[in-house]
C-alpha cells in the first residue's frame, strides 16, 4: 500500500467548505480510479488552518496512472468551487507501508 499525505493551508473559517468541496470534486474523482482504497482527514486541533490529507492506493503505478491532464482539469474545478476562498498545499509526502509478520505471544 501507498499513502499519498498532502497539507493544505485554509483560513479557519473556511476550513469545513475546504473539506466538503475537496469531497465533492476530488473524493469523487478517485473514487472511479482502480487501485484507489480511501481518504481520510486529519485535522490538528492546536492548527486551525491546516489540512491534511491521507490517501490510501494499493499500488503507486496505480496512484500515477491518473492523467495529468484529469488533476489539472479536476483542480481547476475545485477552484471553482473554492471561489475566491483561498487555500495552499504546504506539503506533499509518499510513504510506503511495510508490514511485519505478527509474532505470535
Amino acid at each position: 500500500m501507498v499513502i499519498e499525505w498532502l497539507e493544505f493551508k485554509v483560513d479557519p473559517e473556511s476550513r469545513e467548505k475546504f473539506i466538503q468541496k475537496d469531497n465533492e470534486v476530488w473524493t469523487a474523482l478517485l473514487v472511479t480510479y482502480p487501485g484507489f482504497i480511501g481518504k481520510e482527514i486529519w485535522l490538528d486541533p492546536t492548527a486551525l488552518d491546516q489540512v491534511t490529507m491521507v490517501i490510501r492506493w494499493q499500488t503507486r503505478q496505480q496512484w500515477k496512472s491518473v492523467p495529468q491532464e484529469i488533476l489539472e482539469e479536476t483542480e481547476r474545478k475545485f477552484a471553482r468551487a473554492m471561489g475566491v476562498t483561498p487555500y495552499e498545499m504546504i506539503e506533499t509526502r509518499e510513504y510506503q507501508i511495510r508490514k511485519f509478520p505478527e509474532v505470535a505471544r
